[in-house]
């Protein structure tokens, strides 16, 4: 009785890795699918910025960019939380505050140009974009992970686990079966002594 729940339970867990496994691959492609829009909204947003730093470059000079630069006070802020993906604790950016105005850049107003101000308004939503991108590929990261912890798992009941158990229930049939007839052939051999 034993070996049968044994049996049934792995079956029962093999079943259920299986479907978590499928579950996973679908979610992983998803979220490849995100990282790509996200790469690409990067791509482009990248390609823009440094068009706009080029012509501030040419126009207000290095040294001007540099001094833009250098007055910013605070970094982006972003909110980190935890998401739930199929039992995976996977990273979710919230809240993400990359962009400024002009007023809070750290740099006056009278000091830069109208080029320097769109370069470093198109720089920051490239670090948006970053953070974006991060976040799946973080989450991507994590899927492949679970996915293969699953693999194995699932390998595991199907090559090792389930035969072992399976021929450990044919042997113990096998051995109560040998026991039945020996049983059978004791009880005609007692009959055919006594009559």
């Amino acid at each position: 009785m034993d070996v049968k729940k044994k049996i049934y339970l792995s079956q029962m867990g093999y079943r259920l890795l299986k479907k978590k496994r499928d579950a996973l691959i679908i979610e992983l492609l998803s979220s490849i699918e995100k990282a790509k829009n996200a790469r690409n909204e990067f791509d482009s947003e990248y390609a823009l910025a440094r068009e706009k730093i080029g012509m501030a470059q040419a126009t207000d000079g290095i040294v001007k960019i540099k001094s833009a630069a250098f007055a910013r006070k605070e970094g982006p802020s972003f909110t980190l939380t935890k998401a739930n993906v199929m039992g995976i604790e996977v990273p979710h950016i919230s809240k993400t505050k990359v962009q400024s105005a002009v007023s809070e850049r750290g740099y006056g107003i009278g000091s830069t140009s109208s080029r320097i101000d769109e370069a470093s308004l198109c720089y920051e939503r490239v670090v948006e974009k970053i953070i974006i991108a991060a976040e799946f590929e973080t989450i991507i990261k994590k899927i492949l992970s679970e996915i293969e912890k699953t693999k194995r798992r699932v390998n595991s009941l199907e090559q090792k686990t389930l035969p072992e158990l399976l021929e450990a229930e044919k042997m113990i049939n096998d051995r109560l079966n040998e026991k039945e007839r020996e049983k059978n052939y004791l009880i005609k051999k007692i009959k055919r002594d006594v009559i």
